[in-house]
């Protein structure tokens, strides 16, 4: 009697002896879809998710966290560019550290800061074949994206099979977020058409809310907001307007770094004002444009959910980075205070417990990775950050202990800061040695960061560095500020520190 061949007794197999569909078979093992959403310049204080108090309404959002998981602790690693959304999007599509990006070699306008040392390019030759996109064609994945065009990684965006960006910050269907939401719609729906049955990574980007923050009339009408555009007048107050930040300063108390930076001195609406008319306007027309995108998103996730991929879609949602309007009397993201070094991440999928938090401590270079991890993807050797997909699968310990952060776009070395636990710390050195100074602060007693000139009157509620009775910390806090510094390739070293 011959030998009958053999047959590997996978699930399929036993499914289909016991009478069973093999479309059964299939919907069990299906790959996942992934939904990545990335906003442009917001601060997670902004979303009523991390600030209860907030009046930005955004029931999508919420409604995802719901569903999924809040990350606290998530950063971007920082940024060696004024546009911080520049190396925050390398880092998001690569998956490296800061110092490890393709570095843009250009000559320091300023002559004494020139005589630092210029970052060395530390990325490899082919690593726009190992980002975001490639990783995933490679896998048999469709791929598409829609984001702003500019301070992005080109190489990388090029990738995705389906491109479809421009930058739409406007008031209308057509020149603002829904234009964005828009794309990812016609694309799921030519998916759709076509029978289209691989499973897909979708980047979806938008302009907002990055000013110029031009809103739509309904919306800037529920926030009390005006696009302004008048330099020489205030825009109108309104009570429907946002109140205040909690960490409002009419001005920061030494300056930040970077002369003339753009988005202190030249941002519509704004300009150089700190005053509560300005300010409360602005964050009027911010939640205008955020609560747009907020609509944008549950349209995709409506449609997503009728083509019955809903369940079967992880569906991210985070920031390139966060942003001041008005917060320490600063407007942009050109610092290392919580509400622009962290940003809101959320994320749902399959088997992510609902409704719940984490610490976290990530980095937005930790995305790929993660994403490789659920799919099933060999992450290449060029991914230097971390899955958090244990956090995903229940563990509560944080993904690392220690966090670094750097903003040396302006005048050089420029700002760093590091925390661990409950502790802060962030060092200036800029203006050619005119700034030393050196932030302490405990975010458990002082999570808004309240500086002397917030006249608070709890003794923890300020900044620490001067304490005597905190001298052993901050020495220990500059010690593993050094150490990370090192670490991660940092070009530059402190005025303290040794060079």
């Amino acid at each position: 009697m011959p030998k009958l061949p053999s047959i590997p007794l996978t699930l399929g197999v036993l499914l289909g002896l016991l009478g069973f569909a093999p479309s059964a078979v299939i919907a069990e093992t299906a790959r996942p879809n992934f939904l990545v959403i990335v906003v442009d310049d917001q601060s997670p204080f902004d979303l009523q998710l991390y600030s209860p108090e907030s009046k930005l309404e955004t029931p999508n959002i919420d409604q995802l966290a719901a569903a999924g998981l809040t990350f606290d602790g998530a950063h971007q690693m920082g940024s060696w560019s004024g546009a911080v959304c520049t190396p925050s999007r390398h880092m998001i599509m690569s998956g490296r550290t800061v110092w490890h990006l393709p570095m843009p070699q250009k000559r320091n306008k300023n002559k004494k800061a020139s005589e630092a040392p210029q970052p060395p390019n530390m990325a490899p030759a082919n690593l726009a074949e190992n980002t975001m996109a490639a990783i995933f064609n490679r896998a048999g994945y469709d791929t598409m994206r829609t984001c702003k065009k500019g301070n992005s990684y080109a190489a990388a965006n090029a990738q995705f099979t389906v491109v479809r960006d421009a930058t739409k910050r406007g008031g209308t269907e057509k020149s603002g977020s829904a234009w964005h939401g828009q794309q990812v719609l016609d694309y799921l729906q030519e998916r759709e058409s076509s029978k289209d049955e691989d499973p897909f990574l979708i980047y979806f980007g938008f302009s907002h809310p990055h000013d110029t923050r031009d809103g739509t009339p309904e919306l800037l009408a529920k926030y009390g907001a005006t696009n302004h555009s008048d330099r020489k007048t205030l825009p109108a107050a309104n009570p429907k307007q946002p109140p205040l930040p909690i960490n409002y300063l009419e001005s920061h108390p030494f300056p930040h770094g970077h002369p003339g930076l753009r988005d202190e001195v030249a941002v519509s609406g704004v300009w150089e004002r700190r005053d509560e008319q300005t300010i409360r306007n602005e964050l009027g027309r911010e939640f205008a444009c955020s609560e747009n995108i907020d609509i944008q998103i549950g349209k995709v996730l409506d449609r997503l959910q009728a083509m019955g991929q809903l369940d079967n879609t992880y569906v991210i949602y985070t920031s390139d980075h966060g942003m001041a309007i008005g917060r320490h009397g600063l407007q942009g993201k050109q610092n290392l205070y919580e509400h622009t070094w962290r940003v809101p991440f959320l994320i749902k999928g399959p088997g992510i417990p609902a409704g719940q938090r984490t610490l976290g401590n990530i980095y937005l270079l930790d995305i790929v990775p993660t994403l490789c991890d659920l799919a099933g993807i060999e992450a290449p050797e060029t991914v230097e950050g971390k899955s958090f997909k244990p956090i995903l699968n229940g563990d509560p310990n944080p993904i690392r202990e220690v966090l670094y952060g750097v903003y040396c776009g302006g005048t050089k070395p420029g700002m760093r800061c590091v925390k661990k636990g409950d502790w802060k710390l962030i060092k200036y050195d800029t203006l050619d040695g005119a700034v030393h100074e050196t932030q302490l602060f405990n975010l458990a007693a002082n999570p808004h960061e309240y500086l002397p000139e917030h006249k608070r009157q709890a003794a923890q509620e300020t900044d620490l560095a001067e304490a005597p009775e905190h001298a052993a910390k901050r020495k220990e806090m500059e010690a593993l500020l050094l150490s990370e510094m090192q670490r991660l390739d940092d070009p530059y070293r402190l005025w303290d520190q040794p060079q």
